[in-house]
C-alpha cells in the first residue's frame, strides 16, 4: 500500500514536469544543438572559417577583450556598492524597514530595461534634467552632452545589474550569526578588520554567485553599451546582432555567439579557482 503511494506521487510529479522539461528542451536546448551546427556551416559544407574569422580580424577579438574588460569592471563596482547595502538591509534596519528597502529595489525591475536606460538618457542628455539643474546652479555655463562615452555606459550598466548582486548577498548574510560581529567589538576590533575578517569570507559564496550573474548579465547586454555607450560603444553582443540581423550571416553569428559563451565560461573558471571556491557549492 505503501509502496503504491510512493509510485502515485513518483509518477504526478514527472507528468508534471514533462511539460516544462519539453518547454525547456524546445526552446533552449534545441536551438542551442542547431545554432552549434550552423557554426560549423559554410558554403561549402563543414568548416572552420566562421571560428577562425574571430581570431584573424583584429576588431573582432578586441572588442571580446573590451567587453569583458569592462564587464569585470562593472561587476567589481556593483560588489563595492553592493556590499554596505546588503549589509545595512540584514544588520543595521528592523524587519519592517528591511521589507520597504527590498520594494524599493524591486519597483525598477518592474519595468523593462529599455525603459530604465530611456530614464538614465533623459536625466543625462543635454536637455535633460541633471543639465538643467547644474546650469541652474551656475555649475555649468552652458548644456553639456553627458552621453555616449564608456563612464555613462558603466553606469547604466550597473545600474540595470545591481539588484541581482544585492539578492544573493542579502541571502548569505541573513544567515551570518550577528554574535560575531557583536564578539568582534567587545574585542576591540575595528570595522575593516571586521569586514576583512568575518562579513567578507562568510559573504563569499554570494559574493562569488552575485558576480558570476552580474558579470554574465553584463557581457550579454545588447540595450544598454547601444543607446549609452553611443557608436563606439564597441560591445562584442553588438557583433553578434550585425552579423545576424545586418549581414543575414547567421554562421558567423552563431560561431560568435558560442564564442562568447565559451570564452566567458572561461572567465568564471578561472574566477573560481582565483577565489578557491567550489562552483557547486557556490549555486547552493
Amino acid at each position: 500500500m505503501k509502496n503504491s503511494k510512493i509510485s502515485k506521487i513518483r509518477w504526478s510529479f514527472i507528468i508534471f514536469f514533462i511539460p516544462v522539461f519539453l518547454w525547456l528542451f524546445l526552446l533552449i536546448v534545441l536551438p542551442h544543438f542547431e545554432l552549434l551546427r550552423m557554426s560549423f556551416q559554410g558554403r561549402s559544407g563543414f568548416t572552420l572559417d566562421n571560428y577562425r574569422a574571430f581570431f584573424s580580424e583584429p576588431i573582432y577579438w578586441l572588442t571580446f577583450v573590451r567587453t569583458a574588460s569592462y564587464s569585470i569592471l562593472v561587476t567589481f563596482i556593483v560588489l563595492i556598492i553592493a556590499l554596505p547595502i546588503a549589509f545595512f538591509i540584514t544588520k543595521v534596519v528592523n524587519l519592517r524597514i528591511q521589507g520597504v528597502l527590498l520594494v524599493f529595489l524591486l519597483v525598477p525591475f518592474w519595468v523593462s530595461e529599455l525603459i530604465r536606460v530611456y530614464g538614465w538618457m533623459i536625466l543625462l542628455r543635454e536637455s535633460g534634467v541633471l543639465n538643467h539643474f547644474l546650469v541652474g546652479i551656475g555649475l555649468f555655463k552652458q548644456p553639456t552632452e553627458m552621453l555616449y562615452n564608456d563612464i555613462t555606459m558603466i553606469m547604466g550598466l550597473v545600474y540595470t545589474s545591481m539588484l541581482f548582486m544585492i539578492i544573493p548577498l542579502i541571502g548569505v548574510m541573513e544567515s551570518l550569526d550577528d554574535s560575531l560581529i557583536e564578539a568582534a567589538y567587545d574585542l576591540g576590533a575595528k570595522k575593516i578588520a571586521i569586514w576583512r575578517e568575518i562579513i567578507i569570507p562568510y559573504s563569499m559564496p554570494g559574493i562569488v554567485s552575485g558576480s558570476i550573474i552580474v558579470f554574465m548579465l553584463v557581457l550579454g547586454s545588447y540595450l544598454t553599451p547601444k543607446l549609452m555607450g553611443g557608436k563606439n560603444s564597441l560591445w562584442f553582443t553588438e557583433q553578434i546582432y550585425n552579423q545576424i540581423i545586418t549581414y543575414f550571416n547567421w554562421n558567423q553569428g552563431a560561431a560568435f555567439g558560442f564564442l562568447l559563451l565559451v570564452l566567458s565560461s572561461f572567465i568564471i573558471w578561472v574566477a573560481l579557482k582565483l577565489t578557491k571556491q567550489d562552483f557547486r557549492e557556490v549555486i547552493k
